[in-house]
């Protein structure tokens, strides 16, 4: 009797035991996929979010009619070194540069990418590191030698294949390339471009005539953003999961060997599934020879901002609320019911998952939360001590809500602006700065010194809008934007039927909030009209901005038509229309500007424009940036780069980039010929 209890006693600790194991593991907020079958399962049960037991009960005869939707593809790698070209332009073993340390020479004062975050670099079309311009020209990288501004030199050519390259990272002695690369696409379909990978290749650039590829990495994924921490980067590509032969394809390339992400980097939230991958990828620039560190999150993402120490992953979307209550069954309409189509409401919601940053060993997942509203951009997102400040748009007006290390809310504003949309949003320290748009452009100021109690102090209503807010000083902040004129529409009675807004062009202004209750605006210039379009209201890292210089300038282009944005377009709707008007311009030039704590100066225009060219919408170059080395001023295209002193423009020298024949074949391939 006493061994049949004992019997007993064991079997009851081992059922509680497993009891325990089971209800931790399915509490626990992140999971790790177990198989091959596990994943894809995950894959093709995906539709909808994973239903309480009742649910399951009274949705069961309703299961088989829900299906989701699956994407094959051709599987085929082509090898990275295949079509691989590195060229030294004159043939000739130039000596590396030998300045550093050890030089006497103090070290040239140059500008770096516009950046967000102090510390955390961020990914662009060209580079520079005072002594060579690192550029993008159609699917080549160039590597310039401008030591001498007055006689700027090519000093080698990399061309990867089929591959284009899209951004650049440059750290110490390594170039980043980061490319988009087509896979074959012969019986399948894709969504979201899912029929490019994210190719990553680091180049030993010791020897600038003769770069030297030391590591790369290919990503069974399209490529979204990158940054750099101290030489560790970071890659962030997201795409559908790929289904072959009912297996969920787990491939990725490191140095032209064919590797499979294992199953403990997989993740996935307990009630959010998804058959989108989020793909993390760690290079440790310092030490190229070490394991790529690759992980792998089962969520969306549309936005992404990255501090010293964390990484915050944004997934936007609209929150149905479409969930079966028990209630509901004892409805007049009973259980049949409530299957039955109704209107759901719906919030605009962002789901906000937090990585700390492990250097080195990849990063870890620490927490998500879901707020109402969404971000615009990473510039909607701020870390300081610790709480992530956030800029959300919602359908009752815009606010900033501030959470805490774990994401818990802690403080928020009231909402401001109903009915307008939030168009640029900035952090400077204990403040924060908003621009909502409707007909007019209101810039609000909130006070973010108490987290717990954030509070708007003030106000300020002009005509137009801005897309960029950027910093001047403490006290002063830059808005570059759109010049609006609102119109009032009137029927033969003269009542009025509507009103909407219309663009006169860009605008540019200097306000100053060392009065935040009642912020001003002390200078703003207007540029161009209608048809006047800048990439900085698109991309910041177009702006070149320094204090010290008394320096401003962007690239314009004037388009072919009249530009437009209605006073009921949101945000993105504005991005899209700017990003499709880039496409087609008949002249494109980079104005500078003198700039103090009294305004703007325009000091001049620099135009790239082809030598010849029978189209005269291709007139123009691709303009790309602007950068400073010293006292000179280098804009770079795909087709130049021309050196201007700072002091009055005048020119100092120009090095095409690329011959008549290349640019003639661009045109006619742009024209479909």
């Amino acid at each position: 009797m006493k061994k049949l209890g004992n019997v007993l006693l064991i079997i009851g600790l081992v059922i509680i035991c497993c009891v325990t194991v089971y209800f931790f593991y399915n509490n626990q907020e992140i999971k790790t996929v177990k198989n091959d079958k596990d994943l894809l399962k995950i894959y093709e049960n995906t539709e909808y979010e994973e239903a309480s037991l009742l649910e399951q009960i009274l949705l069961l005869p309703f299961s088989a009619m829900r299906s989701s939707p699956k994407y094959y593809y051709n599987d085929e790698w082509d090898e990275i070194e295949d079509g691989r070209v590195y060229e030294s332009v004159d043939g000739e073993d130039v000596k590396t540069n030998t300045k550093g340390d050890s030089s006497t020479e103090p070290p040239k004062e140059y500008s770096k990418t516009n950046i967000q975050v102090e510390g955390v670099d961020e990914a662009d079309v060209i580079k520079t590191d005072g002594d060579y311009i690192y550029s993008m020209s159609e699917s080549k990288v160039l590597i310039t030698n401008v030591e001498d501004p007055k006689n700027p030199k090519i000093s080698a050519t990399i061309e990867e294949g089929t591959s284009v390259p899209v951004d650049l990272i440059l750290y110490k002695d390594k170039l980043v390339i980061i490319s988009s690369k087509e896979t074959s696409n012969s019986t399948g379909r894709y969504y979201y471009g899912d029929n490019k990978n994210t190719l990553i290749t680091i180049y030993d650039t010791s020897n600038k005539e003769k770069p030297k590829l030391v590591k790369s990495v290919e990503l069974h994924e399209p490529y979204n953003t990158t940054r750099c921490i101290d030489g560790n980067l970071y890659v962030f590509s997201k795409g559908y999961l790929r289904e072959k032969n009912e297996k969920i394809d787990r491939k990725y390339k490191v140095d032209s060997k064919t590797k499979e992400l294992d199953f403990k980097n997989i993740k996935y939230l307990k009630d959010n599934k998804s058959n989108i991958q989020t793909l993390i990828t760690e290079v440790d620039l310092n030490n190229v020879d070490k394991d790529v560190v690759l992980s792998s999150y089962l969520f969306d993402i549309s936005n992404a901002y990255v501090s010293k120490n964390n990484i915050y992953l944004l997934d936007e979307k609209y929150d149905y609320d479409d969930e079966v209550k028990i209630r509901d069954l004892f409805t007049l309409k009973g259980v049949f019911g409530i299957f039955e189509d109704k209107e759901y409401d719906y919030d605009k919601t962002t789901q906000i998952y937090k990585f700390s940053i492990e250097k080195g060993n990849g990063v870890k997942y620490v927490k998500n939360t879901k707020v109402k509203g969404k971000t615009i951009n990473q510039y909607s997102l701020d870390e300081s001590d610790g709480n992530l400040r956030v800029a959300l748009e919602t359908e009752d007006g815009t606010q900033i809500v501030v959470l805490d290390k774990n994401l818990n809310k802690i403080g928020e504003t009231d909402k401001v602006a109903e009915g307008e949309n939030m168009y640029a949003s900035r952090f400077m320290g204990d403040k924060a700065y908003l621009v909502t748009f409707k007909n007019t452009d209101p810039l609000f100021v909130i006070d973010l010194s108490d987290p717990k109690n954030p509070e708007v102090l003030g106000e300020l209503k002009i005509p137009g809008y801005s897309t960029y807010l950027h910093p001047y000083d403490e006290n002063h902040i830059i808005g570059i934007g759109m010049d609006t004129e609102e119109v009032v529409h009137r029927d033969y009675r003269g009542n009025v039927t509507g009103t909407w807004t219309e663009i006169l062009g860009m605008k540019m202004a200097l306000f100053d909030v060392s009065d935040v209750n009642n912020p001003e605006e002390i200078d703003s210039v207007k540029i161009g009209d209608s048809r006047t379009i800048s990439a900085v209201l698109t991309n910041p890292k177009a702006l070149l901005f320094s204090k010290e210089k008394n320096l401003l300038a962007i690239p314009v282009n004037n388009l072919s038509d009249d530009f437009s944005v209605k006073s009921s377009d949101d945000y993105d709707t504005s991005i899209e229309n700017y990003k499709n008007y880039n496409r087609n311009y008949i002249s494109e030039g980079y104005i500078v500007y003198d700039i103090n704590k009294k305004g703007f100066k325009q000091k001049g225009v620099i135009t790239h424009e082809k030598e010849s060219s029978r189209y005269y919408y291709y007139d123009s170059s691709r303009l790309l940036r602007g950068l400073y080395i010293e006292d000179d001023l280098y804009t770079v295209s795909e087709d130049y780069i021309k050196v201007n002193k700072l002091e009055d423009l005048s020119e100092l020298s120009s090095l095409k980039l690329k011959g008549e024949k290349e640019s003639e074949k661009r045109a006619n391939e742009e024209r479909g010929e």
